[in-house]
């Protein structure tokens, strides 16, 4: 895909980033229980590569909070924006590093981008409220059993997106070819 395409697209989904969480009616408990900006910046991520899949989800929450005050600053949309971050790209890497790109490789780079960004939203939160105002439990309540909901919604909504493009052949599933030595000198 060409830079002008990845721009383009990565535009398109900060915007959705954008739109997404009005249909949580800003209601702050619903909307970290369906996590509505995260699903952009998965797909960033697996679309555009990791570096714009970083970009939108580190500018994402902190822009959105400028403009409509949601999410709110701190610690929210800070401890979110590297949270996002993380997800976009370490999705975008993970994938896009797979000897096959497919729905089992999806899945793997889906598992393993949500549990980094949920660490690096653990890390984050501490630093921004101080250690001694996060107790263990906030933490598992906040990063899993609150967002069980979204995270279920993206574990099925993310590679329906994803096969459906497919199956459309805008973005095919396919196996990587090899790069041998000489090529990469």
């Amino acid at each position: 895909m060409k830079t002008i395409q990845k721009l383009t697209l990565s535009a398109l989904f900060l915007a959705i980033g954008f739109v997404l969480p009005f249909f949580t009616g800003q209601i702050p408990q619903i909307g970290s229980m369906l996590l509505p900006m995260h699903i952009p910046v998965f797909l960033c991520g697996l679309l555009c590569g990791w570096e714009y899949g970083l970009g939108i989800g580190l500018i994402l929450p902190v822009l959105r909070s400028l403009i409509f005050g949601m999410p709110p600053l701190f610690p929210t949309a800070i401890a979110m924006a590297f949270e996002l971050a993380t997800y976009g790209g370490v999705i975008g890497y993970v994938y896009s590093h797979a000897k096959w790109l497919c729905i089992k490789q999806l899945y793997i780079a889906l598992f393993i981008s949500m549990i980094a960004g949920r660490v690096v939203w653990a890390i984050a939160t501490c630093l921004l409220v101080g250690l001694s105002n996060v107790s263990a439990m906030m933490l598992i309540n906040g990063a899993v059993l609150t967002a069980i909901p979204g995270i279920v919604v993206q574990l099925i909504l993310i590679p329906m997106i994803m096969a459906t493009l497919d199956k459309t052949k805008v973005v095919p599933f396919k196996k990587l070819p090899k790069v041998s030595k000489t090529q990469t000198m």
